[in-house]
């Protein structure tokens, strides 16, 4: 007992020791807050309303030991590393210029006679209970489980994503018509901008695949007057979009269904794919694709709307993961894929399509997925009634390193419209004057 109390000191120590040599050489605005409770500020003139609090030792031994970006994420979901006054994107916005070459200044020797302690202590073993649990197979033939990680995703509950998104429950990116404009303005824009690009008209058979909760072929029936179905994997989804449609009267030109888009059959005149296909895995895409071929007239217009990483100069070298990448599959969105652009509009071409317009709405979803942040962050006791507090904490952690990615452009976002290959003319406007309207 006394020999693990004096181990506690030790390390307590060796902590203030190397909070303060970090304090004299990275100069952020904020804190550091350790397991004792002292407050360590980490810059000349930081403030202590925002503070990185450790409040286990173990969590020092646990990342010397597995120097990796998941067991931070564990660490953050167990509260045992936590950011108190804010979130990571405040965080990153105090962290200070200084944090550039960092590495270079800071004392490799101290850091080695300070960290010795945490090395040989005893610590609790590494827990991923809050990641899924499932297998994540490649392919579909392969018996990848795309409704297991799909309902591991967005079956937490209604009322979670309600706290932090708009009325209409759109979860993909909004489109700004003004930075300053509201998420609820946004999502509108979004919906009418949609709507636009696939030039709908009532009476068009329109398909949304991976409708959401939905907004869209809601918007589209009542101010389109489109014939619409849905079709999501998510069962918390589908009830809420079959409650909403019976709510607004719409049962005659919507229809929903839980169902796998490989199962879909028939023929519509434009499809909107929207945040769907990051779900369906690179293995998958060709027949993806040619599935959406399959299910559109000729002439037909597409809408494709998906998350992109940036392409790199090997296709080996692009389909390596990075670390937060890992920990997001892992922990939030199990099956995600992500394409570049250049391969979405290749596959797309291979398939049968005419690519006409690709647009990118990078900046819209930084802007998108940081207010989506302040919003659960406001709301944060609500939402650990709701899924607990350490899915609470993960989901801020997500959705402000998401923002941040997108702010920095290690994530990209793109909307492309295209036609199923036909002889002739392909039917769109000699410009594109319509669907940006000055008034």
């Amino acid at each position: 007992m006394a020999s693990t109390s004096l181990s506690k000191d030790r390390r307590l120590r060796a902590a203030h020791r190397l909070a303060q040599h970090l304090a004299s050489v990275l100069g952020a605005d904020f804190a550091l807050r350790l397991w004792d409770g002292t407050t360590v500020p980490l810059g000349p003139a930081a403030r202590a309303d925002l503070a990185l609090a450790i409040r286990s030792p173990d969590a020092i031994t646990r990342l010397l030991r597995r120097p990796r970006l998941t067991t931070v994420v564990d660490l953050a979901a167990a509260g045992v590393l936590d950011i108190e006054g804010g979130t990571l994107l405040d965080l990153a916005a105090r962290r200070g210029a200084a944090t550039r070459g960092l590495a270079r200044r800071l004392d490799k020797r101290l850091l080695a006679r300070t960290l010795l302690p945490f090395v040989f202590a005893r610590a609790d073993r590494a827990s991923a209970a809050h990641a899924f649990g499932g297998k994540q197979r490649p392919r579909a033939d392969a018996g990848r489980d795309d409704a297991a990680q799909v309902q591991f995703h967005y079956d937490l509950s209604n009322a979670f994503y309600g706290l932090f998104l708009d009325p209409e429950m759109q979860y993909s990116c909004a489109y700004f018509p003004a930075w300053d404009a509201s998420i609820e303005a946004a999502q509108q824009a979004k919906l009418a901008m949609i709507c636009r690009k696939l030039r709908l008209s009532p009476g068009d058979r329109f398909l949304d695949i991976g409708c959401g909760w939905g907004g869209l072929v809601c918007h589209a029936a009542q101010h389109h007057g489109v014939r619409a179905h849905g079709v999501t994997l998510s069962q918390a989804q589908f009830d809420f979009a079959r409650e909403k449609i019976a709510r607004l009267g719409l049962q005659d030109r919507i229809t929903v269904e839980l169902k796998d888009f490989r199962a879909l059959d028939g023929e519509y005149d434009r499809i909107a794919s929207i945040g769907m296909f990051e779900h369906v895995g690179r293995a998958n895409h060709a027949a993806y694709f040619a599935k959406m071929r399959s299910l559109l007239r000729p002439r037909g217009v597409m809408l494709h709307h998906a998350i992109t990483r940036p392409a790199k100069r090997t296709d080996r070298a692009f389909h390596r993961k990075r670390p937060e990448y890992a920990a997001i599959i892992n922990y939030v969105f199990p099956g995600a894929d992500l394409d570049h652009i250049g391969n979405t509009q290749a596959s797309l071409e291979r398939a049968g399509f005419e690519v006409h317009d690709t647009e990118a709405w990078r900046e819209h979803y930084a802007r998108t997925t940081r207010l989506w942040c302040e919003r659960l962050y406001a709301e944060r006791e609500a939402a650990e009634r709701e899924v607990g507090a350490a899915k609470t904490r993960l989901w801020l952690l997500y959705l402000a390193g998401v923002s941040l990615a997108f702010e920095r452009g290690t994530l990209g976002i793109f909307q492309t419209v295209a036609t199923k290959r036909a002889r002739g003319a392909s039917g769109l406007p000699p410009t594109r004057a319509d669907l940006y309207p000055t008034a």
